[in-house]
């Protein structure tokens, strides 16, 4: 079975903002693990996710991974993307739309936190 993901953010309109997530999914995907990344958005910027949905189901995938990049579960993670995956099952039936976990307090996060207060420690001038 194809597998497709759809790396999902909030979006924003500022587009430098919205940098982020396409560079992301092109590192996924250049990873070799995920061959067909789908970035979307949420809001104010497109694909949007029933968009970004049609292009991954007319990818031939017979699953999509629904990747929430978010840090926490507020109301778009607890119910605004399960609502759309609800719509994406049922507008390509030949498709199954999976909802994975949010980044949340992933064990990795506390390294990516350290990492930054490191980069901000060194930026400051301090030693």
């Amino acid at each position: 079975m194809s597998v497709a993901v759809l790396l999902i953010a909030h979006g924003s309109r500022r587009p430098e903002a919205n940098q982020d997530l396409l560079i992301l999914a092109e590192r996924l995907r250049q990873s070799g693990s995920w061959t067909q990344v789908v970035p979307c958005f949420l809001e104010l910027a497109v694909p949007d996710i029933p968009a970004g949905g049609r292009i991954a189901a007319e990818s031939g995938a017979g699953l999509v991974l629904m990747m929430p990049y978010f840090l926490s579960a507020g109301a778009h993670v607890t119910s605004d993307l399960e609502a759309f995956r609800t719509q994406l099952n049922a507008a390509h039936p030949d498709c199954r739309f999976a909802l994975c976990p949010h980044l949340g307090l992933h064990p990795l996060m506390l390294d990516i936190v350290a990492d930054r207060l490191q980069e901000g420690f060194a930026a400051a001038g301090a030693t």
